[in-house]
């Protein structure tokens, strides 16, 4: 199973349920939040690694997010293959 999202460059990313399953084991204040995680990546705003031009982090703030947290970081690969790596709250 996989979910896929345009970002506002047009770029069409995939979310795995194995890097799904990653991020809600490592980082369990996004389980159940799978579509802020895909709204992220699709409506976010994105920063290019400097060490790895192939690596960018997408963020966007929401006003509902528990603990205090305020916005989703989404880790995303753009190369050949387009995909999340990763995310967590902060």
């Amino acid at each position: 199973m996989h979910w896929k999202v345009k970002d506002r460059w047009g770029n069409e990313i995939t979310l795995t349920e194995e890097r799904w399953l990653h991020i809600c084991e490592r980082h369990w204040e996004l389980e159940g939040m799978l579509d802020k995680v895909l709204e992220t990546v699709q409506y976010g705003r994105r920063r290019q690694d400097p060490l790895d031009p192939t690596k960018y982090k997408y963020w966007w703030e929401f006003d509902d997010l528990p603990f205090h947290y305020t916005r989703i970081i989404a880790v995303v690969r753009l190369g050949v293959k387009k995909f999340i790596i990763t995310a967590y709250p902060k």
